[in-house]
């Protein structure tokens, strides 16, 4: 408890007090006898003033039940003999201004203020005003000083109300025993609250906020919204019933007997006892931190103690809630509030870690956007061994459950914390290239983040290793730091991730070879991409030499960053030092990745051949695979892969190279002359045979020739190779039947020259046939062609004839279409099919 008021008796009439109500500076005063006393009460070296303004000693025939007064428009309410008047405070007398007739039997009124900004920047105040006449309430609003009913104004009630208060659209009654919530232009029923407690208890009720009020049961005041939901945390408990409740923030005030009682609603509690008021039974609020109380014949004034004052024992005494509240009703500037503010809060962050609220102060210490590193300090065991910090006497004390409730908390704060720093240095890398070294408390933002990630982790250490991976795969942990760290705990997976995300790729390299962890090896080679070629080359060749078909995935997985390794360099390493991966490796760039380039077609090509060669048991597999690779790949360099054939053995292959040269010739002797195959050398003018290829297109003569004239002078493709004692007679029979059966696809001119001239007529009788018959159709072709053409031109001849027979008559009434101008005497015009006539310049403009 502390002193929060004063209290000073400033009044005692010889007149009862039947009611009071205060704004600013002013006081009046209503008694039953029916004068109206008007004071001004000032507060002067912090002692109360007092002063008569104004006394109506015949202001109401009657007792004055209640008063209460509307400042912005000068106006006083009172109810007087159950009837409602309304009077102006700016004359004496406090004259009528309305007398509100429907108003009698009024038991007693609420009023509603609501201050408004209009458009143009006045400050309006509405006024409502509810009326509590029998078991019905009466609204009304106040409109040039006169108050009118609304429409549907009326709310009925299930009994004879007690007391109102008015909060929004809400208005909450209290009955003999219980309370009610009545939610205005809403069909829904009225809500039932809850009881006073024993039936002896009048309700009381005083509004909070604008959405809040306190209601009273028994020796309990509940904070209730306009939703009917009470707040269980904020309940207070009084010595005794409270006849009566005011609001001055942070403070309730409850008029007991002969007592006022001051508590605090957060966090909750008594502050302070005002006694020796005897009889004490009303009380209103002037202004913030001025009160003025009363009983039938004595007046009190209570004013607040100096804030700072206030603020000063409460921080002494920890009430940190409080002295935060408190600030906020000061009359400091609001820079000097939020500087106040803001240090309470932090005394309240350390102190709650010290009460072990873990979580509670790092959520303080998230509002306050504190310093990570300051809030880092309170873990010394985190901070690098170096780093000279005060060992926290609550942190030492630290159970285990207490430690890892303390680590959580510092989990979750740093986990919050983070996104917002990691933008900030984002932020710097985009506005300047690189990381911004412009402090943001002690730090840069660059050293906050390598502190938070490395604080982070090990915390994760200490409470889920599972999360350090993934921190680490997106992180700006100190590099030193952290490896001590791992290292200590013998974390060498994370180690790794580490040091794949520092860019230290040679660290963890060694570190998975020391460790002789292929499968991760082979995927952290995969991702470093063409800029770290030696680096690959250097760890890939232990993979390669223990597991070779794995360590080939270092070069063929089908990864962007593995395809775009510089494909000539891998085959140049392979071939150097791992010659048994190149023909797999060059099988799946030439086949998977379609690459056309000649260096991998022709490096198959002699891989395939220098197998094919070996005469080991996959000679033959590599031959076929030779064999095919030569008749279907576009891209290798015959005339270079040529030049390394032998001449003694893979005479079919080379005969595919010679027919890629076009030397159809000769590699038909091979298959003829030296391998007596005429039915291979047959096959091979059935593929390669094409009409349209001029050095094609003979390939069938070439056969015939060789068949009929196999002693001819021209030179073997392979100089002094045996030759096949098969094919070495002509061969008449098989050249003439050839001849016959590829009539279609023989020159009929080159054919006859050659032939013997004792070959018999009918013996060609069929090729004569198929060649006049092919000439002829070509002859009829032509012609057919000729015509058409023909016909065409003459088409095209008349179409022009009535293009220059047609005419059109140019006068000075007829206008361009483009521009919009008279022809004259131009002598160039353009005229289009649909009949416009545009000037020649213009034709360009024609859309």
């Amino acid at each position: 408890m502390h002193e929060a008021y004063n209290i000073t008796n400033i009044l005692q009439l010889t007149v009862q007090v039947e009611c009071l109500t205060a704004y600013d500076e002013s006081l009046f005063l209503g008694t039953r006898q029916g004068h109206l006393y008007m004071y001004s009460v000032t507060l002067k070296d912090d002692k109360p003033e007092v002063s008569l303004m104004r006394l109506n000693k015949s202001f109401s025939k009657k007792a004055i039940q209640q008063i209460e007064i509307v400042p912005h428009h000068d106006l006083l309410i009172c109810l007087s003999d159950n009837i409602i008047q309304v009077h102006n405070t700016k004359e004496v007398s406090f004259p009528v201004v309305q007398q509100i007739e429907s108003s009698k039997g009024a038991s007693f009124f609420a009023l509603h203020t609501q201050v408004q900004t209009s458009l143009t920047g006045e400050t309006v105040s509405l006024v409502r005003m509810c009326i509590a006449i029998k078991r019905k309430l009466h609204l009304f609003y106040l409109k040039k000083n006169n108050f009118t009913a609304f429409e549907n104004s009326t709310v009925n009630l299930k009994d004879l109300p007690k007391t109102i208060i008015w909060c929004g659209e809400t208005i909450c009654v209290g009955y003999k025993n219980e309370y009610c919530l009545y939610t205005l232009n809403s069909k829904d029923k009225p809500q039932d609250l809850f009881t006073t407690g024993s039936r002896s208890t009048e309700p009381c009720l005083v509004k909070i906020t604008e959405n809040t009020f306190a209601v009273g049961r028994e020796n309990q005041t509940v904070v209730v919204n306009d939703h009917g939901s009470a707040a269980t945390s904020k309940v207070l408990k009084w010595s005794d019933t409270p006849t009566g409740l005011i609001w001055d923030k942070p403070y309730l005030l409850g008029t007991l007997p002969d007592a006022i009682h001051v508590q605090n609603l957060e966090p909750g509690g008594m502050t302070q006892i005002l006694g020796n008021l005897p009889k004490v039974r009303l009380i209103t609020r002037a202004k913030q931190g001025l009160l003025i109380a009363a009983s039938i014949s004595n007046v009190w004034c209570i004013y607040a103690v100096d804030v700072a004052a206030q603020r000063k024992v409460l921080l002494d005494d920890k009430q940190f809630q409080l002295a935060i509240q408190l600030t906020h009703t000061s009359n400091e500037s609001e820079e000097e509030k939020k500087e106040i503010i803001n240090h309470i809060h932090t005394l309240l962050a350390y102190d709650l870690f010290r009460k072990k609220e873990f979580f509670n102060s790092m959520k303080e210490f998230l509002a306050l956007k504190s310093d990570p590193y300051e809030v880092i300090r309170l873990y010394p065991d985190l901070l690098p061994q170096s780093s000279s910090t005060e060992r926290t006497e609550t942190y030492e004390k630290l159970t285990d459950v207490d430690h890892e409730k303390a680590i959580q908390a510092l989990i979750d704060y740093l986990i919050a914390i983070r996104p917002n720093t990691q933008a900030n240095v984002q932020a710097n890398v985009n506005a300047s290239g690189n990381l911004n070294e412009k402090p943001v408390t002690t730090k840069s933002t660059q050293q906050l983040l390598q502190i938070i990630d490395t604080t982070l982790l090990k915390c994760y250490l200490q409470t889920n290793d599972a999360l350090i991976a993934p921190l680490l795969r997106l992180n700006y942990c100190h590099l030193a730091e952290t490896e001590k760290t791992l290292k200590k705990h013998g974390k060498h997976n994370e180690l790794i991730i580490l040091y794949q995300t520092k860019g230290q790729h040679r660290k963890a390299l060694e570190l998975l070879q020391s460790d002789g962890t292929i499968d991760r090896t082979i995927n952290y080679l995969q991702k470093l991409g063409p800029e770290l070629m030696g680096l690959i080359f250097e760890f890939a060749d232990w993979v390669l030499k223990k597991s070779p078909e794995e360590g080939l995935k270092i070069f063929i997985e089908e990864a962007t960053e593995v395809e775009k390794l510089p494909r000539p360099r891998v085959l140049d390493h392979l071939m150097r030092s791992h010659t048994s991966l190149v023909i797999p490796y060059a099988e799946h760039v030439v086949h998977n990745w379609n690459d056309t380039n000649p260096l991998f077609h022709n490096t198959l090509v002699h891989f395939y051949k220098e197998k094919a060669i070996s005469n080991d048991t996959s000679s033959i597999h590599a031959r076929k695979k030779l064999h095919d690779f030569l008749q279907t790949s576009p891209y290798y360099t015959a005339e270079t892969v040529l030049a390394s054939f032998p001449t003694d053995e893979l005479l079919d292959e080379r005969a595919i190279l010679l027919g890629k040269l076009g030397r159809h010739e000769q590699a038909l002797l091979i298959y003829i002359r030296i391998l007596g195959n005429i039915e291979k050398a047959k096959e091979y003018c059935e593929q390669v045979y094409n009409p349209d290829n001029p050095s094609n297109k003979d390939v069938y003569l070439h056969l015939l020739q060789i068949l009929l004239n196999p002693q001819q002078k021209t030179s073997l493709p392979i100089p002094n190779a045996n030759l096949s004692p098969l094919t070495a007679e002509p061969n008449m029979d098989l050249a003439l039947d050839y001849l016959e059966r590829y009539a279609s696809k023989i020159d009929p001119f080159k054919a006859l020259q050659f032939l013997p001239k004792n070959v018999p007529m009918s013996r060609i009788n069929k090729f004569v046939q198929v060649a006049l018959h092919r000439k002829t159709k070509e002859r009829r072709w032509v012609q057919l062609l000729k015509g058409l053409l023909y016909s065409e031109n003459l088409q095209c001849q008349e179409i022009r004839l009535q293009l220059l027979n047609r005419s059109f008559l140019i006068n000075d009434l007829n206008l361009c279409s483009v521009c919009k101008k008279r022809f004259g005497n131009q002598s160039a015009l353009v005229h289009y099919p649909n009949g416009n006539i545009v000037h020649y310049s213009c034709q360009d403009k024609n859309i």
